[in-house]
């Protein structure tokens, strides 16, 4: 795999020199799945993170009294599966290959070595998928807000 290929049109590794793009490809893992597949569940062991490089991967939270709820659609370039960068042991949504999807895949524990061992490139990628992760919340949350209301006032729509 060519190290600009895939990495450089990611923003997670937007403008980092060449060497680090090259060191990086030999940390991730290029994986391709069909659609319907089940990237990991909720309550599955958080071992990895997952960058998208193209196509869509739905998001979704199953509380325990209740239906699927869709948190968001990650698209080309989105980062999920950040259960693993923040070392928790579970996963607490399931992703699911909403079209055929080409991803990267990190371990999490490759990704904490990582920042020990590479403190600059660790610094970049732990500040975008900040970004990315802080993005999502923030989207969440009028999503949150919007059902909330459907469920007190089904017949109106929260303007």
């Amino acid at each position: 795999m060519q190290p600009s290929s895939p990495f450089s049109s990611v923003p997670l590794f937007r403008d980092l020199p060449e060497d680090e793009l090259e060191f990086l490809c030999e940390l991730f893992k290029h994986h391709t799945y069909p659609a319907g597949t089940i990237l990991f569940a909720q309550g599955d062991v958080a071992d990895r993170v997952y960058v998208l490089l193209e196509g869509k991967v739905a998001i979704r939270y199953k509380p325990h009294d209740g239906d699927f709820l869709e948190v968001t659609t990650i698209r080309d370039g989105g980062v999920f599966g950040w259960s693993a960068a923040l070392g928790r042991q579970n996963y607490t949504s399931y992703a699911i290959a909403s079209t055929d999807c080409h991803v990267l895949e990190l371990r999490g524990e490759a990704l904490r070595r990582l920042c020990r061992t590479h403190p600059k490139i660790g610094v970049i990628i732990l500040e975008r998928m900040a970004e990315v992760i802080a993005s999502r919340l923030e989207n969440t949350h009028q999503m949150v807000v919007d059902m909330l209301w459907k469920g007190v006032d089904p017949g109106k729509e929260h303007e």
